[in-house]
C-alpha cells in the first residue's frame, strides 16, 4: 500500500493527511492537527514561520509513527505571501497579508505601471495584498538588499524539508507578476519596478519531485490550496465551485485565462490550475462570521449561532468585499459602520453576513456567466463552509442553482491526488 501525506495548511489552522488508494478511491486519515494564526510584532500582521516549521516537521513524525513507509509528501497553504532569503537564511519578520504595510505603496506601483495594465499581463485581481505590492514594499524599506531568494510559504516550508528551493507555478500566479500568455514570471513587469531579476526564476509544475526528506519523496502539488481544492471536487463536468473557508473563492475552470475589460471591472482572477485556468473570484468568506464569533460569542457553539441566525428577521445587507471587512479590530463595528443602524441583537449580525455573503455569491455568478457566456447549473461547494447548511440555503435561494455542499478536505485530497497521479517527475 503507497501512502502519500499531504500537509494542508491554512490562516487558522493547519493538518496532516495520510491517503492511499483502495479499489479505485482515495480513503484518508487525519494524522496531526495544529492552529496557526497571525501575530503582531512591532505594529505589523506577521507569521510565526518557525513554529509552522516545527509543527509540519512533528505532523510528519506522527504520520511515519502509523505508516512507516510514505512514498511522498507535499504542502499546501494560502497564496502571496513569502519568506525572503539571504541564502540559508530567513530575512524576518514573515509579514501576513492583512498587513497594512503596502497601502502607501500601491499608488507608487501604478504610477509605474497601471493597474489596468498589470491586470492586461497577468489577469490577477485586484488586492492590496498580491505579493507585487508586499514585494515593492519591501523594496523601498531596504528588505530586498542582499536577498537571494523569496520562496512562496509553502515551497519555503519544503525547502526546510529537503534543502531545495522551487517555485510553483499555481501558487506565483496568486502574486500578480506572472505573465497570463506565457505561464512565467512577466520580465517586463519586474524590470519596470526595478526588482531584483534573480529573484523570478522559473516555474515548476504540480508533480514535480524536488527532493527527499527522512526518505520521504518532496513532491510539489497544487501548493496554492484553492488549486488543490479544486482538483479534490469530484465534479460532473464543468461546473461553479465554492472553496469555503476564511476566503471563499468562487469560480469556475476555462481553458485559458481571460483578460479582458470585463474581467477586470469585475475584479476576477485567472489563477493557475494543473492544466487549466482558475477564473475565479476572492469573496470575504468565513472570516466575517470567524471574526463575529470570537467577538461577540466565542462560547456558543457553531449550530447554536446559525439556528438563531435563522430565527431571526434582520434583513439589511452589506457588501462584504468591502475593505472595511479585511482586518478591522472590531468585526462588529466594521458591520456597524456600514448599515442603516445596528442589530438589535447579536444574531442579527450572523444573519447579516450570511445573508450578505449569499448575496455576494449571486452578484459574482452573474458575472462569470456574462463574461464566459456561458450558464451554469450547479454550484459544487468544499471546505470548512460547506458543513454551514443555512448559508448552503441561502446561497441556493439567492443563485438559482443547485447547491451541491460537500464537507470534505477537498485540498488534501487534491493534495493527494497529484501525487498519486504524478509518482513525482524529476524536476
Amino acid at each position: 500500500m503507497k501512502v502519500c501525506l499531504a500537509i494542508d495548511i491554512g490562516a487558522s489552522s493547519g493538518r496532516h493527511i495520510a491517503g492511499w488508494m483502495d479499489n479505485g478511491e482515495i480513503r484518508t486519515r487525519e494524522v496531526y492537527r495544529f492552529p496557526n494564526g497571525v501575530t503582531e510584532k512591532n505594529g505589523h500582521l506577521t507569521w510565526d514561520i518557525g513554529a509552522l516549521v516545527s509543527h509540519v516537521k512533528q505532523g510528519i513524525d506522527e504520520a511515519m509513527k502509523e505508516f512507516p513507509r510514505i512514498e511522498s509528501l507535499s504542502v499546501d497553504t494560502w497564496g502571496v505571501d513569502y519568506v525572503l532569503m539571504q541564502g540559508d537564511r530567513e530575512v524576518l519578520p514573515c509579514y501576513a497579508y492583512r498587513d497594512s504595510r503596502t497601502e502607501a505603496v500601491i499608488p507608487q506601483v501604478h504610477e509605474k505601471i497601471s493597474f489596468s495594465n498589470l491586470y492586461r499581463r497577468t489577469g490577477i485581481q485586484y488586492q492590496p495584498f498580491n505579493t507585487v505590492y508586499q514585494l515593492y514594499a519591501d523594496k523601498l524599506a531596504g528588505r530586498l538588499d542582499g536577498v537571494t531568494d523569496f520562496l512562496m510559504i509553502p515551497e519555503y516550508l519544503m525547502y526546510k524539508l529537503c534543502g531545495v528551493k522551487s517555485h510553483e507555478y499555481t501558487n506565483a500566479t496568486t502574486g500578480g507578476m506572472v505573465s497570463a500568455d506565457t505561464g512565467e514570471y512577466d520580465a517586463d513587469i519586474i524590470r519596470t519596478l526595478d526588482l531584483p531579476e534573480h529573484l523570478f526564476r522559473p516555474l515548476q509544475q504540480p508533480g514535480t519531485a524536488i527532493g527527499e526528506y527522512k526518505g520521504i519523496k518532496v513532491v510539489l502539488c497544487a501548493t496554492h490550496d484553492t488549486g488543490s481544492a479544486v482538483e479534490g471536487i469530484p465534479m460532473e463536468g464543468n461546473e461553479l465551485y465554492i472553496s469555503s473557508g476564511t476566503w471563499s473563492l468562487l469560480g469556475v475552470k476555462t481553458p485559458k485565462p481571460l483578460t479582458d475589460a470585463g474581467s477586470e471591472a469585475a475584479n476576477y482572477s485567472n489563477e493557475g490550475g494543473v492544466g487549466y485556468n482558475r477564473y475565479q473570484k476572492n469573496i470575504m468568506g468565513m472570516w466575517l462570521v470567524n471574526r463575529l464569533r470570537s467577538e461577540l460569542c466565542p462560547d456558543k457553539p457553531w449550530n447554536e449561532i446559525t439556528a438563531e441566525a435563522e430565527e431571526k428577521h434582520f434583513d439589511h445587507l452589506v457588501d462584504v468585499n468591502d475593505p472595511v471587512f479585511l482586518a478591522p479590530e472590531s468585526m462588529k463595528e466594521a458591520f456597524d459602520s456600514q448599515l442603516p443602524h445596528p442589530p438589535k441583537c447579536m444574531a442579527g449580525y450572523f444573519r447579516c453576513a450570511y445573508r450578505s455573503l449569499a448575496e455576494g455569491y449571486r452578484q459574482a455568478i452573474e458575472e462569470i456567466e456574462q463574461n464566459t457566456g456561458k450558464q451554469y447549473r450547479k454550484l459544487y461547494i468544499v471546505g470548512g463552509g460547506a458543513k454551514n447548511q443555512f448559508l448552503n440555503r441561502l446561497t441556493e435561494e439567492a443563485t438559482g442553482k443547485e447547491v451541491i455542499a460537500l464537507p470534505i478536505e477537498a485540498t488534501a485530497l487534491g493534495n493527494l491526488m497529484i501525487q498519486i497521479k504524478n509518482g513525482g517527475k524529476e524536476a
